[in-house]
């Protein structure tokens, strides 16, 4: 039996506007295992979003009991919330956030400022190591407006995983990116995914969804269905079979 990273046990939400309530999570009962590739689905306002921000601690439940990996978030503080965010998950987001003025490879060595047991050198030599992971050895010095927006969704990544973090959490992270570099992305995620790590990737695009194991339905604040992935989308088979510019030419 795999373990639980995730458990989410009774969740609510609710955000007050003026005198208005909004039941953005009503009762979530849901479980993410060690090495599970799980999409949460939903149109706008299903809930999706919420629940990401809540497993992502940027938001805490109204009510019910949120477990990350043993450890109870209701029971801890803002600063113990925002060291167990730092050391056990990590964020990849649509708009990538990287630091405009900021090499590829010091983006990369961000969250590791925060870690006071992670000195320069190792800091330094992780930050090389998640970006020659995601195939950027040859950009780690690039600014992020020198770089594609796949290669800065690839930084987005490395960063995420500088932590060695027990959790993704991606956030549309294909949305602005065409159908070649979606794929490319998501043969990242699959590779990554193949190696152990744990993936929660929020989308609205049942294909992209399809890349994955699981897809969790939200509507209306709930969980409508689970869905087991049967037939997968294999990345790497995608990529071979779209057209390149040669095809284009002849």
């Amino acid at each position: 039996m795999k373990n639980a990273i995730i458990k989410v046990s009774q969740l609510k939400k609710d955000y007050h506007v003026g005198e208005m309530t909004v039941h953005a999570l009503r009762g979530i009962d849901m479980e993410i295992y060690e090495g599970d590739f799980a999409a949460i689905m939903g149109t706008s306002g299903s809930g999706k979003s919420t629940m990401l921000n809540v497993l992502g601690c940027l938001d805490q439940p109204t009510g019910g009991q949120y477990m990350l990996d043993g450890v109870d978030m209701g029971k801890l503080n803002k600063n113990q919330l925002a060291g167990l965010r730092n050391n056990k998950l990590g964020f990849i987001f649509q708009s990538y956030n990287l630091l405009p003025r900021t090499t590829a490879l010091e983006n990369v060595e961000l969250p590791l400022y925060y870690n006071s047991k992670v000195k320069a050198k190792e800091r330094r030599e992780r930050a090389i190591h998640a970006l020659e992971q995601v195939g950027l050895a040859d950009r780690m010095n690039h600014m992020p407006n020198q770089l594609s927006g796949g290669q800065q969704q690839r930084v987005a990544i490395a960063r995420s995983l500088v932590n060695d973090p027990v959790v993704i959490l991606a956030d549309e992270a294909t949305g602005n990116l065409d159908t070649r570099t979606s794929y490319e992305i998501m043969e990242l995620f699959q590779n990554l995914n193949d190696k152990g790590k744990t993936i929660v990737f929020v989308t609205h695009e049942a294909d992209i969804a399809r890349f994955m194991k699981r897809n969790i339905i939200f509507r209306d604040g709930r969980i409508q269905r689970e869905i087991q992935v049967t037939d997968r989308f294999n990345a790497r088979k995608l990529i071979d079979a779209l057209p390149t510019e040669d095809d284009y030419q002849s």
